[in-house]
């Protein structure tokens, strides 16, 4: 929880000067204090797919995440429908034809034959392999052996074709390591040469036999090869159904964590990337969608996540979503299911602080409202979203860039009631408000002004404060976590003067608020409580409530939270005679917390005790309580470290020795002839920390402690300042 500085903390004073009225409202103004809270916890899911185990979408209606991909799913490319007619054959056999030349032209190779069948291969046998040009199993390629007749200088391109068509004809059902990286280096070689001569694309006249050998070589069955030989066919610039197929290709891939490092040392996310630059993202709708899911899987991978971040990811994915906008007729659902895996993603890189400068430049959360605006009941989506912001809201700059995007605070009241009881969204949605009502005045007026929206914020308090009847929706702990959320938001929103003066007025807010105080217990609620006693503390500087018996019994607590803030609320109630008047009939309880060895919680009770010293009647009790000892020790215990506690401390005694006898007078004066001589005193060694308690201790403790001193009418020759 922030907490305020205590020198921000104000009491009524009847020593030394009386303050303006200026001066009394200015200070307790300061003491009006924002809440801060955990983050909600966001699990991740234990498997990857295209949808989440909470996904909102039916099984049957959204597009699948595990699928079978073979060669046989590809088809030809370049293909045409056959006339009809049979070709008689020809009488001589061609050579194989694998080399590329410049020209686009061809040249002859001699055709490697595979070794003879054995006798005990089963013919026609199952499983993928089958559907790959049979041959007996071997432990090693031959060595290539290029036509070394052409009249043409051989170009890699032409070698390495050779040497890939060589080994996928040689490919039987066993597959090793080795041979699947000879495959690799021969794909990768394939790649890096075409790109050399300009020939990625449909520029290449051998594209046709080159994806076929490709489509072949799938059935292999390795990921490793899998994804190079994705690159190089996405390099290629398929369509259609091939693109589909190669996008869910990749997609299975990332399904499996173990597969990251194939992406992190591959390179195909620039090729993943640069699919979803694409213009007309409709004509490739599904595959589009599967390849932003493969990005989200692979993007919950820290290192994968920051090598997205630097390549842009969060413009790609934003520019993807506002042509997303865009939908015409019958594509909202693919245009959905495209922006569940795209949320999803950048809810993935908000995780890293390095994202921040990325989301702020591309100007992203007027987008994401945007999003959330026309995709309002995708329940998917929204909370999506309310991840991100809950993410990024955690910092000041976002929660500056979010609160002045239009209509953000209007869309988040209207989330929370129109999905009340989704406790998921509900929590994040309060969360994000919760921090941007701690850092901006323009929130909370924004949340005060939407129509209804403290009405919506007291409905969710009504809904999550009731007693759950069976079958519970949420569990305990989650209802806990949603009021934390909501009361830290209406402690922040009391600090604005209007809205403050309204919540106090309330009657539904104080008594959802007293009920908190009256039905938990500090041992199971911590958090819950200390965040209604300082909304209650808020709310108490406008307007005198009827907390003060329930907040009697929190200083009681064993948890110091809890006493100081119950103890900061009488700091501002006891400002009211009636309150001083009820306090004072149990009266033992404020001048106990000087026991606490508490610094902070004996600052909030000398506070209570100066007011309450304020009235003569009740000097004479106080004294009476032993309260004149109890400061005394305080002021020794606490003093030389902390010098405003020493200051309060002593103003709280002047007040009790304004009509009467001081009591251990001796005593008292002993320790201020001590603390009032600075050569005296021991000073920390660091010279900064040094300056600072020195200066307290001139501008705040010594004009009080000399005065005290002096009432005593003891004659006085020393000079104290030096």
């Amino acid at each position: 929880m922030e907490l305020q500085d205590k020198s921000e903390r104000v009491y009524i004073s009847t020593g030394l000067r009386r303050q303006t009225s200026a001066e009394i409202v200015s200070e307790a103004r300061r003491s009006l204090r924002t809440l801060a809270t955990r983050r909600p916890f966001t699990p991740q899911e234990k498997h990857r797919q295209l949808f989440g185990e909470s996904s909102s979408r039916a099984h049957d209606g959204r597009p699948p995440s595990a699928f079978s991909l073979y060669a046989q799913h590809f088809e030809a490319p370049d293909s045409r429908p056959g006339s009809g007619t049979r070709l008689s054959p020809l009488e001589h056999k061609p050579s194989l034809s694998v080399s590329l030349d410049e020209d686009g032209g061809v040249e002859d190779a001699t055709l490697p034959k595979p070794p003879a069948e054995r006798g005990n291969t089963r013919i026609g046998s199952g499983g993928s392999r089958a559907r790959l040009l049979r041959a007996a199993s071997i432990n090693r390629l031959p060595p290539m052996t290029p036509n070394t007749k052409s009249k043409k200088r051989n170009k890699p391109v032409e070698q390495i074709g050779f040497c890939l068509f060589q080994k996928t004809i040689l490919i039987g059902d066993a597959v090793s390591d080795e041979i699947v990286g000879e495959l690799c280096n021969a794909c990768s070689g394939l790649h890096n040469a075409l790109a050399e001569r300009g020939m990625l694309g449909r520029q290449c006249k051998k594209r046709s036999a080159i994806l076929r050998t490709l489509f072949r070589l799938i059935d292999v069955g390795s990921d490793r090869l899998n994804l190079t030989i994705a690159k190089l066919i996405l390099a290629l610039n398929v369509s259609g159904n091939n693109l589909l197929n190669i996008c869910k290709l990749v997609f299975k891939i990332s399904r499996n964590a173990s597969n990251d490092t194939l992406f992190l040392n591959g390179c195909i996310l620039d090729s993943l990337l640069s699919l979803l630059h694409c213009e007309d993202v409709w004509s490739k709708g599904e595959a589009v969608l599967y390849c932003v899911g493969s990005l989200k899987l692979i993007s919950g991978n820290t290192a994968l996540s920051r090598l997205l971040l630097s390549k842009g990811f969060i413009s790609v994915l934003l520019q993807l979503s506002k042509r997303l906008m865009h939908e015409g007729e019958g594509q909202h659902i693919i245009a959905g299911h495209i922006l569940v895996q795209v949320t999803a993603a950048l809810r993935n890189i908000a995780d890293q602080s390095e994202s921040r400068p990325s989301f702020l430049s591309n100007k992203s959360f007027s987008t994401l409202c945007l999003i959330l605006e026309n995709h309002r009941s995708d329940i998917d989506i929204c909370i999506n979203v309310a991840r991100i912001f809950s993410k990024l809201s955690t910092y000041t700059e976002c929660c500056h860039a979010l609160a002045e995007t239009p209509r953000c605070c209007s869309l988040f009241l209207d989330l929370l009631g129109k999905y009340s009881r989704k406790q998921d969204l509900v929590v994040r949605l309060l969360f994000t408000l919760g921090n941007l009502t701690a850092k901006c005045t323009e929130a909370r007026e924004r949340v005060y002004e939407e129509e209804g929206g403290i009405d919506v914020l007291l409905d969710l308090f009504q809904v999550y404060q009731e007693t759950p009847s069976p079958p519970e929706q949420f569990h305990a702990s989650e209802r806990e976590d949603v009021l934390v959320k909501l009361i830290r938001l209406l402690a922040n929103l009391a600090i604005h003067p209007t809205v403050g003066t309204a919540l106090a007025a309330n009657t539904l807010c104080v008594q959802l608020l007293l009920e908190v105080l009256e039905c938990r217990c500090v041992q199971d609620s911590e958090e819950l409580l200390v965040n209604a006693v300082a909304t209650i503390n808020n709310l108490s500087f406008y307007q005198g409530m009827s907390s003060v018996v329930l907040l009697l019994k929190l200083l009681l607590s064993s948890s110091m939270d809890v006493v100081l803030e119950a103890t900061r609320v009488f700091g501002n109630l006891s400002q009211i005679k009636d309150v001083r008047h009820f306090i004072m009939q149990h009266k033992g309880y404020v001048v106990t917390l000087l026991d606490s060895k508490t610094p902070d919680v004996c600052f909030s009770a000398c506070g209570v005790l100066i007011n309450l010293s304020a009235d003569p009647d009740n000097r004479a009790m106080l004294r009476a309580e032993g309260t004149v000892q109890k400061l005394i020790d305080c002021l020794r215990d606490f003093g030389p470290q902390d010098w405003h506690l020493a200051a309060v401390v002593c103003q709280t005694l002047w007040n009790c020795s304004l009509d009467g006898e001081l009591q251990h007078a001796e005593e008292l004066l002993e320790i201020l002839w001590l603390y009032t001589d600075r050569g005296a005193l021991q000073w920390p060694s660091d010279g900064g920390v040094r300056q600072v308690q020195e200066a307290c201790w001139e501008l705040l403790f010594l004009p009080v402690a000399e005065r005290l001193r002096q009432s005593f009418h003891i004659e006085d020759t020393t000079v104290i300042i030096p």
